[in-house]
């Protein structure tokens, strides 16, 4: 039985979400598990055993201009630690949650880093130069370090000059929870009739590309008869649905959504049009529901969509393309149904829940015996 402290952003996002769903299955294995953050992860709901959750208040002064969110971090996983007897802290996101861990090691003895890099931690915020020096720092002095796909694994090689080990541990998936199912009420709640239903899931930043979403879904939306789910939220949100109404489009947004699957499950298509992404956890979701996916040719996605098998790979930004796939699938139901059974397969076989997780558990013992 190993002690474990986990700290991560607690609000919607992959990182987040894989970060508690790792924490709540080694729980169910027998590790004792510890959340540090500043609000309880949104996927952290309801009691769980041998899962402590420790809140972490941050201090305001009028001496600070902004809250010492690092600082105060650094400190609570520290006391944690003491207290608890942890025997690693697991950091998702490299900043600035490593180099809080990383200072909490440094205050406490025999205390191990584990990094977990997902994606614009390296990408976007560590490559900024504001962020380079300490994000480089932080990657080399874990005591171990993981990425969640080949793609980044590389990406960190050859923006930060890595010389050190990192292990690739995909993204994983309970495909025993995240299966299609019957869902005839939520059909008629949302009236969705006969119509084909696609659906878009993400957090709505730039780097997602929601203005895309809604002009493939006008392509697609011109030849068949058509509904999209836009389920997430954020800063692109506005836009997406100025676009939806001058285009006059049946684009619903759902807001945020705890719980996914229902909503995967009366759908035909993902869209996934993103200009980055590291893994695509919604992907690996959406193909475990029998929902295939046409996504970009980018980052990680290759690895979790094989072209042609189960969705297709388009090149960033090319809308019409994005339209001919889309409308290849939609347009055929021996096809989609078929990439939907590949797509499910593909999950199971390769980021099933109980593979992943042993790999990190194989990881963590590694990294104890030094």
């Amino acid at each position: 039985m190993l002690k474990i402290g986990i700290t991560c952003y607690p609000s919607y996002g992959g990182s987040g979400a894989m970060a508690t769903e790792l924490g709540k299955t080694l729980a169910e294995k027998g590790h004792i598990v510890h959340f540090i953050n500043y609000e309880v992860p949104f996927r952290l709901n309801g009691y769980h055993e041998r899962i402590v959750y420790h809140h972490l208040d941050i201090p305001t002064y009028p001496l600070f201009k902004y809250p010492p969110y690092t600082l105060a971090l650094a400190s609570r996983i520290a006391e944690v630690a003491v207290k608890e007897k942890l025997d690693i802290i697991h950091a998702h996101y490299a900043i600035p949650h490593s180099i809080c861990g990383y200072l909490a090691k440094l205050m406490v003895p025999n205390l191990k880093l584990v990094t977990t890099l997902h994606g614009t931690d390296i990408t976007l915020v560590g490559n900024d130069q504001t962020f380079f020096p300490i994000t480089k720092f932080a990657i080399e002095a874990s005591d171990g370090v993981t990425a969640v796909s080949q793609s980044l694994k590389e990406d960190t090689y050859k923006i930060f000059d890595i010389k050190r080990d990192i292990q690739v541990i995909y993204n994983f998936v309970d495909t025993t929870i995240y299966k299609r199912e019957r869902n005839s009420k939520l059909v008629h709640c949302l009236g969705l009739g006969r119509k084909k239903v696609l659906i878009h899931i993400s957090n709505f930043r730039p780097v997602k590309r929601i203005t895309d979403v809604i002009e493939i879904f006008k392509g697609i939306s011109r030849k068949i008869d058509s509904v999209l789910l836009m389920i997430g939220d954020g800063v692109e949100r506005s836009k997406a649905e100025k676009l939806a109404a001058q285009y006059n489009l049946d684009v619903r947004f759902l807001g945020q959504q705890a719980n996914v699957i229902p909503f995967l499950s009366v759908a035909d298509l993902l869209l996934l049009p993103s200009e980055q992404e590291s893994f695509g956890l919604v992907a690996l979701e959406a193909m475990a529901c029998n929902v295939p996916v046409v996504g970009s040719k980018v980052g990680g996605l290759p690895e979790v969509i094989i072209d042609g098998e189960n969705g297709y790979l388009v090149e960033v930004g090319n809308i019409e393309l994005f339209v001919q796939k889309s409308l290849a699938i939609l347009s055929n139901d021996n096809l989609r149904e078929m990439m939907g059974i590949n797509g499910r397969e593909r999950a199971v076989s390769h980021f099933d829940q109980r593979k992943i997780i042993k790999e990190y558990e194989e990881f963590y013992y590694k990294i104890l015996k030094g």
